[in-house]
């Protein structure tokens, strides 16, 4: 299988990494928005220019596209997908929907395989929530993130006039969590689940009460959390919060028996030192059922909810079988 990786952040190096770590996966370049001279790469892949891209339709069997979901992906997947089958990691929840039918129309014109919104949440949350919820059907589901450094809302604070850096920790309410625990299905509101905790590193002279009002105002990120915005210097940036770490957990809560007298919870839980190498590591093996769903003529806009478990994986049917089942 021939990947190629379009953007080279965190994310971007994350992949080259996992490439490595997959016999099946040839790395054929990496194509950046930057001067390709300038890009140091962490395994020597070559590294092309972004424009370029298209010039590698019959070099490249899966394409991972490796920008933010802010800005980037909901013009670059729908675009690229029209040229190559695609993987992207779009993460803002709400606009999923919209997103799946951009690119949709544009996998489906050129008969290409796009899969959206892989890697942990969404992706294999999603699959989480998904399985409990099927075998417990009178039930309630519940997910928590962190405490961890959420890549795509970093990068939304980022994109903020005047911010020079930013990070963002999302951290889950204790006791909110030890309800669900508890089986007691709670009532929990957006804000009741989680807070928002943001270091962000300002540019000389920048409106610093504007950029805390643009975070805490901003929709589909911050707007429905208690959000605490720390302005600090990109020393101490660097000192204290180089790290990526995240997590998180999936609970479904569900009752059973005649009288609904016997509770049941599952729990599906993440503690990642890397959130990007983590997510870059999922995006791979999606990218791998991405090329056997195309290869089959499954064409169109997928998500994880569309691909056979099998695909994912290197071994044959029978090795899974015979060591998995």
């Amino acid at each position: 299988m021939k990947l190629a990786i379009y953007g080279y952040g965190n994310l971007g190096r994350g992949v080259e990494l996992a490439a490595g770590q997959n016999e099946d996966v040839e790395l054929t370049g990496i194509f950046t928005r930057r001067d390709p001279s300038g890009v140091k790469t962490l395994c020597g892949t070559p590294v092309y220019k972004a424009s370029d891209v298209k010039l590698f339709r019959d070099k490249i069997d899966v394409l991972i596209i490796c920008g933010g979901s802010a800005t980037d992906l909901p013009g670059m997947t729908p675009g690229l997908a029209g040229d190559f089958n695609v993987v992207d990691s779009f993460d803002t929840h709400a606009r999923i929907p919209e997103h799946f039918d951009a690119v949709d129309v544009s996998a489906k014109k050129s008969g290409k395989t796009a899969l959206i919104s892989a890697g942990w949440d969404p992706g294999m949350f999603s699959l989480a929530r998904l399985y409990s919820s099927a075998i417990l059907p009178e039930g309630r589901d519940y997910t928590f993130w962190g405490k961890g450094v959420s890549q795509g809302h970093s990068d939304a604070i980022r994109r903020i006039k005047g911010v020079e850096d930013a990070r963002q920790y999302t951290v889950p309410v204790e006791s909110s969590l030890e309800a669900v625990r508890s089986g007691q299905m709670p009532d929990l509101t957006t804000r009741q689940k989680h807070t928002r905790l943001c270091y962000v590193v300002a540019k000389d002279g920048a409106d610093r009460a504007r950029i805390e009002k643009e975070i805490k105002e901003m929709p589909n990120y911050f707007s429905d959390y208690d959000t605490t915005v720390n302005f600090i210097t990109k020393e101490e940036l660097a000192r204290d919060h180089s790290g990526l770490p995240h997590g998180g957990f999936v609970i479904r809560t569900g009752k059973t028996g005649a009288n609904r007298e016997n509770t049941h919870t599952v729990e599906y839980s993440l503690s990642l030192d890397s959130n990007p190498e983590f997510t870059a590591s999922a995006l791979v093996a999606f990218a791998r059922a991405v090329c056997r769903m195309n290869a089959r003529g499954d064409v169109g806009c997928k998500t994880v909810f569309d691909v056979m478990p099998k695909d994912l994986s290197p071994l044959s049917d029978a090795e899974l079988r015979r060591t998995m089942l």
